[in-house]
């Protein structure tokens, strides 16, 4: 199997990578859209701010690349992010696959911290993509948020519920790191390498 890992300007790509290297998989880091559209997966992490992301994508071309793979295509963080409508951040336009927007959390009580940091639980799991898991804890780091909308396939709870992941036809993202999730996310990985077009 091929698996395409976007590069572009976001940090964390390479615990992915180690992620998948720990799967049996050896990954492709790449920004060019043949090996991309060409792959049997790809994979669009990282951490980072969403201006400078959309103008590096942008600016290369593959803002359109991106929204025309029809493989499995997941994104992981601010790959999830990117993937939504507009992000609050640098109030930013996005990729625009998920009809959602991107908002930043407003703590409400003193012990609410940003950006959310730690370990929690996912809920309401309705994918393929969480085969064999059972309300599974995660690892977040993150300043903003997607609200939950009808593209929610799991959901998290701080200062409010909002979505943990998303799907839409043959792309889906969580704002948690399965690459940092333990054994929890390495099922996550193995799931989605596995989905096939009947579970799509």
């Amino acid at each position: 199997m091929k698996v395409a890992v976007v590069k572009y300007n976001a940090g964390n790509v390479f615990s992915v990578l180690s992620a998948l290297r720990r799967l049996g998989v050896e990954p492709l880091l790449t920004d060019d859209p043949r090996e991309l559209r060409g792959a049997d997966r790809v994979i669009f992490p990282g951490q980072g701010e969403a201006r400078g992301a959309m103008e590096y994508l942008r600016a290369r071309g593959l803002d359109e690349v991106i929204r025309s793979l029809t493989q499995p295509v997941l994104g992981i963080c601010i790959g999830q992010q990117l993937l939504c409508r507009h992000s609050e951040e640098g109030d930013t336009d996005c990729l625009g696959v998920f009809d959602a927007d991107v908002i930043r959390f407003r703590p409400s009580r003193h012990e609410d911290k940003v950006p959310c940091m730690g370990w929690n639980a996912l809920h309401d799991l309705r994918s393929p993509l969480f085969e064999g898991l059972d309300e599974p804890y995660v690892y977040f780091v993150h300043s903003y948020y997607v609200p939950l909308c009808e593209e929610t396939i799991a959901t998290a709870d701080y200062i409010q519920p909002y979505s943990a992941a998303l799907r839409k036809d043959n792309f889906y993202a969580t704002q948690f790191h399965p690459e940092k999730s333990g054994s929890v996310g390495e099922r996550i990985l193995r799931n989605f390498l596995k989905l096939t077009n009947s579970k799509l």
